[in-house]
């Protein structure tokens, strides 16, 4: 519920199916995507793009359900979703949260831009029986989604691209159809290609390293370990 002065009162969390959200009034500058409620607002610097973020900052009870805010010299970037244990999803805290950003913004005449917005979900592949799940949660550090935890990996700094594992009939033919890199302090290479090789991951080539190893699971699927390490 809203409270006085454009805030947000966090005492509750109520589930709330997508319809219901953008059927909302006020929540016209948002979209929603695989990650959540998103807005873009459109600035002409880097100097405005930070008052946007202070003004979101100060924001009554915002720290209560703080939004994911990306800063650029062109324009604000705000996500707001809700995990709690054994959800994940919309709730009456985004729709909250939604408003009061959306508010904020208008204030200082910030625009919002949907065409600005973008989501990225990444799905590897594997014939039944394949569990490649626990290769890519150690070869980038992410975590089980609660509600889906055989089927989705998320990224617990909350930063990253999420992955969802598709069931497949057959086995891809050839060379796996992803490849990826992950990219980390040079200190921290070394012990992820080992989390990755004990989930079932083998490595594919080491010519580059200690740049990067290229590692695959079981289906084919290929991800580099890399580093500024040896570039420099």
């Amino acid at each position: 519920m809203a409270v006085a002065g454009g805030g947000v009162r966090m005492a509750f969390m109520e589930p709330i199916n997508p319809s219901d959200f953008l059927a909302t009034p006020a929540v016209e500058d948002w979209r929603l995507l695989s990650d959540g409620a998103n807005a873009f607002f459109a600035t002409a610097s880097l100097a405005e793009s930070v008052r946007l973020l202070e003004a979101i900052a100060a924001i009554p009870g915002i720290d209560e359900h703080p939004p994911a805010v990306d800063v650029r010299a062109d324009g604000v970037t705000v996500r707001t979703v809700t995990f709690e244990p054994g959800f994940d999803g919309l709730s009456s805290r985004d729709l909250e949260v939604a408003r009061a950003v959306s508010s904020a913004a208008r204030a200082l005449g910030c625009v919002a831009d949907p065409s600005r917005l973008q989501s990225l979900l990444v799905i590897p592949g594997a014939p039944g029986g394949t569990n490649i799940l626990p290769f890519w949660r150690a070869a980038l550090d992410y975590d089980q989604r609660p509600d889906s935890p055989d089927e989705d990996l998320v990224d617990p700094r909350g930063r990253s691209t999420p992955f969802w594992f598709e069931r497949m009939k057959e086995a891809r033919g050839g060379v796996g159809a992803i490849h990826l890199a992950v990219w980390l302090p040079p200190e921290q290479a070394r012990a992820r290609i080992d989390a990755a090789l004990a989930a079932g991951g083998h490595i594919v080539r080491d010519d580059f390293a200690p740049s990067w190893w290229t590692l695959a699971d079981a289906a084919g699927n290929e991800v580099d370990i890399s580093s500024i390490e040896g570039r420099i």
